[in-house]
């Protein structure tokens, strides 16, 4: 169970993750926030590095992929890249910072992050358990609501017919 006095809230680490190529990743600028360094330190720690960090730990993104960040207002301009293409980490990338990033700070906004790509990943198992008991329960019960739904709609129909006037008819 995390600590309740973290550092940074769950959330706000959340909304810095971001889905590209298929895989939950944060930005280098956003992970230099979090650990109170400029971005330009990160990136240097890194690539003194570079051997701790394989591309399915750490990559640049294509321009494109930069672009789309900032039409979709992920990202407020490409500006806010300072004039570079970012690199992007995923889970195990972030895990690795750690070992070049040595600071009290930069550990304990670590084992945040960590957990919260942990907290994400048990949330998704957790809908996808959902989904997956939604998907079993229509394809058991379709079959009678779909009977339920017709003898509906047969009720309905026989409703709309118009029905004849009771009573004494004076012609």
């Amino acid at each position: 169970m995390p600590p309740e006095n973290t550092l940074i809230p769950f959330k706000r680490i959340i909304n810095k993750i971001h889905i590209i190529r298929g895989l939950k990743v944060m930005l280098d600028s956003d992970l230099a926030e979090l650990y109170g360094v400029k971005s330009i330190v990160l990136r240097q720690a890194v690539k003194r590095n570079i051997k701790r960090f394989p591309d399915d730990f750490m990559f640049q993104l294509y321009k494109h992929e930069a672009e789309m960040m900032v039409s979709q207002n992920v990202i407020p301009s490409m500006k806010y890249f300072g004039g570079h293409l970012p690199y992007v980490f995923t889970e195990q990338g972030v895990a690795m910072l750690s070992s070049v990033l040595n600071s009290y700070r930069a550990i304990e906004v670590n084992i945040q992050i960590i957990r919260t790509f942990a907290k994400l990943r048990k949330l998704l198992a957790t809908h996808k358990d959902l989904q997956d008991k939604i998907n079993e329960m229509e394809a058991k019960y379709d079959q009678k609501l779909k009977e339920i739904f017709d003898v509906l709609r047969q009720l309905l129909i026989q409703e709309e017919k118009p029905k004849e006037a009771l009573g004494f008819r004076c012609d």
